[in-house]
């Protein structure tokens, strides 16, 4: 199967397997489904598997992780990767 496409069915599978834990969360509490929402999330989980899939070479692990986490993970990523600043103090 080729990388990139299995990279954004894990992220996919991990946004459906969130998914599902709010479906039966709404179930519990009789609450409104809202579908389209559903299907929304579902398909922004495939699209950051896909690209954290692409950024990370392919991890199948990650993208699935990334699916499930969904835009929490891009933010970790970010700050992962960001610069602190470095102050350093005059010689006295």
């Amino acid at each position: 199967m080729d990388a990139l496409l299995l990279a954004g069915l894990l992220g996919a599978v991990g946004g459906l397997t969130r998914g599902l834990i709010g479906l039966l969360k709404a179930l519990a509490l009789k609450r409104r489904i809202i579908w389209q929402y559903w299907l929304i999330t579902v398909s922004i989980a495939l699209i950051i598997g896909l690209f954290v899939g692409i950024i990370f070479d392919f991890d199948y692990r990650l993208s699935l992780l990334a699916g499930y986490a969904g835009t929490d993970i891009l933010e970790g990523i970010y700050k992962s990767f960001k610069v602190q600043k470095l102050y350093i103090a005059p010689r006295r």
